[in-house]
């Protein structure tokens, strides 16, 4: 059974109902350990005030979404994306964040060419970790599932993932690491193995369900439970590398679970993840 200390909800879980200073009351209210932050909720609140809602309630901050979307139809467009992370990671040092998750991004407009937008990905992260270092603030590079391969992210497996962490990071420290989601990676045969090769290079874990029939592939998330994912398993596995930080449920459901009381959503978190995480 998993430990309500290790509970994380991320912010689009209810972003329906709650900006972000609603939800850090929300969250903390009933309990919840920790939030994970998307940046344009944190732009509408205020990164000051936000950081004053948290430290009075005592919320940690899994993590700040997102970073990444690198590729760029041109230099100036990839330098801008770079200049943003920059940014990122800078916020992140604010909220005291776990990590800043990284969604890579997919092909530019206009491109065919795959393989040059893995290329830039490569180069972007290049490009930032030196300041992440320096800040102390972990990167951790979320694989999605390939259905997101051209618009979201072309990293879509867990070994992509690993394989720059390798190539930029190879003293294989946590600098650079990977955001598990159960969502994007449950389907792959291969996941186990990559989960332990991963190691110290956990730096997040999110988790949802996914539904059969799923009616929209980027807003019809399950909760946990509500699916075909055997999420203590993976959780297991996550847990095997030593990984000990919180545990992010990260639900986008416009049909359900974004027209319902945030109360009830968040119960309903708190709920299912002693049933089934």
């Amino acid at each position: 059974m998993a430990d309500l200390a290790r509970l994380s909800i991320n912010q689009a879980t209810t972003q329906a109902q709650y900006g972000l200073a609603e939800a850090i009351a929300a969250y903390s209210n009933a309990d919840v350990a920790g939030i994970s932050i998307w940046r344009d909720k944190l732009a509408e609140c205020g990164l000051d005030k936000a950081v004053r809602m948290l430290a009075d309630r005592g919320l940690r901050v899994s993590g700040l979404c997102r970073g990444g979307m690198f590729p760029g139809a041109d230099a100036a467009a990839r330098q801008a994306n770079i200049d943003d992370n920059l940014l990122a990671i800078d916020e992140a040092v604010a909220l005291g964040a776990a990590c800043v998750v990284l969604v890579c991004g997919g092909i530019p407009e206009g491109s065919k060419d795959l393989a040059g937008t893995r290329e830039m990905i490569r180069d972007g992260l290049g490009a930032i970790l030196p300041h992440a270092r320096a800040a102390g603030v972990p990167l951790a590079i979320e694989p999605l599932h390939p259905m997101y391969a051209a618009d979201r992210c072309s990293i879509n497996t867990l070994g992509q993932a690993l394989d720059l962490c390798d190539q930029l990071d190879g003293c294989h420290g946590a600098d650079l690491g990977v955001a598990v989601d159960v969502y994007h990676l449950w389907w792959d045969p291969d996941l186990q193995a990559q989960i332990e090769r991963a190691g110290e290079r956990v730096l997040a874990f999110h988790v949802c369900d996914w539904l059969v029939p799923t009616t929209d592939l980027l807003l019809d998330r399950g909760m946990m439970g509500d699916g075909v994912i055997n999420i203590r398993q993976i959780r297991d596995w996550v847990d095997a590398t030593g990984y000990d930080g919180l545990i992010e449920v990260e639900i986008f459901s416009a049909q359900n679970w974004w027209k319902r009381p945030g109360d009830e959503v968040i119960n309903t978190c708190r709920k299912r993840f002693l049933e089934t995480v």
